[in-house]
């Protein structure tokens, strides 16, 4: 199944220390419309750090996601969120393999169910 990341990328800071910062928010899996439809609720009620006093909001689709244009007194200031497959995470929790079921026990028994040979004989592993 397909793994999509949510971007946010967002303006931040003021004036000459104005820049732009990228996070990824979520993963989604399933369809890319699925994320598409996540990306958009997450971006209707997004609330941008700045501007402080926001005079007009404009919230613009995309073909990979929307952009989120505020306008403030004296600036502008823009939040682009996307979408995108995930290819490739360093970080990715190891996946853990399904337990395989194993045979019967296949140990030789006494009538009483203990082992004629016990397990740690033999085992070059032990002190």
């Amino acid at each position: 199944m397909t793994v999509w990341a949510l971007v946010v990328e967002t303006t931040v800071g003021t004036s000459e220390r104005k820049h732009v910062e990228a996070h990824v928010v979520a993963h989604v899996s399933g369809s890319r419309d699925d994320a598409l439809m996540e990306l958009e609720r997450r971006a209707r009620s997004y609330g941008p750090e700045h501007p402080r006093s926001p005079r007009r909001r404009r919230l613009l689709r995309e073909r990979d996601g929307f952009l989120l244009v505020v306008d403030g007194a004296w600036q502008s200031f823009a939040t682009r969120f996307t979408v995108a497959e995930l290819l490739e995470d360093s970080d990715a929790p190891v996946a853990v393999p399904e337990p395989v079921d194993e045979p019967v026990d296949q140990v030789e028994r006494y009538t009483d169910g203990v082992p004629v040979k016990p397990a740690w004989l033999g085992r070059d592993d032990l002190p």
